[in-house]
């Protein structure tokens, strides 16, 4: 199975689904309509592509990019012939919601949890969406990037040891 061959099927399924295309380091990866995800996953293992295997789900934020800051990646995997696929979707920070892939991939509740506990992402239709690594009563989600990376009050640290 090739990046063209698996491409092509995306393309002939959701031809208006496809934001962007890219194979850096040689996986192929796609930027979805984040309505669309569940869909293209869902074709994916369902069809004779048989990616069967849901690898990782993460977050990741970009503050700058105003209406698209938060998205959610997708690693599948074809554990019969190796193939692996890389599926990205963005939507705007506030009240971000991605539809749950629990359905699919039991292996997802956990990452769909750890991604909301980190970045607030919810997951629609998730069996139990709550904090899994943080602190429940936390009150903010640590991985935006939000927030300062170091403490500038700090008096004990000298820079000339950490090459600043």
């Amino acid at each position: 199975m090739t990046n063209e061959f698996v491409l092509e099927a995306i393309t002939r399924e959701f031809p208006d689904s496809i934001i962007s295309v890219s194979e850096p380091y040689g996986l192929l990866t796609l930027e979805l309509k984040k309505e669309d995800i569940k869909k293209v996953i869902h074709y994916l293992k369902d069809t004779s592509l048989e990616i069967n295997f849901l690898t990782d789900i993460c977050g990741i934020h970009y503050p700058e990019k105003e209406g698209n800051e938060l998205g959610v990646i997708y690693h599948l995997h074809n554990l019969k012939t190796g193939f692996r696929i890389r599926l990205k979707a963005f939507g705007a920070k506030e009240n971000i919601e991605f539809e749950t892939l629990t359905d699919l991939y039991s292996g997802a509740n956990w990452m769909e949890r750890e991604t909301f506990d980190f970045y607030g992402i919810k997951f629609k239709g998730h069996p139990d969406l709550r904090a899994i690594l943080n602190m429940e009563d936390l009150g903010y989600h640590p991985m935006l990037k939000e927030y300062a990376l170091e403490d500038g009050t700090r008096t004990d640290k000298n820079d000339k040891m950490f090459g600043r």
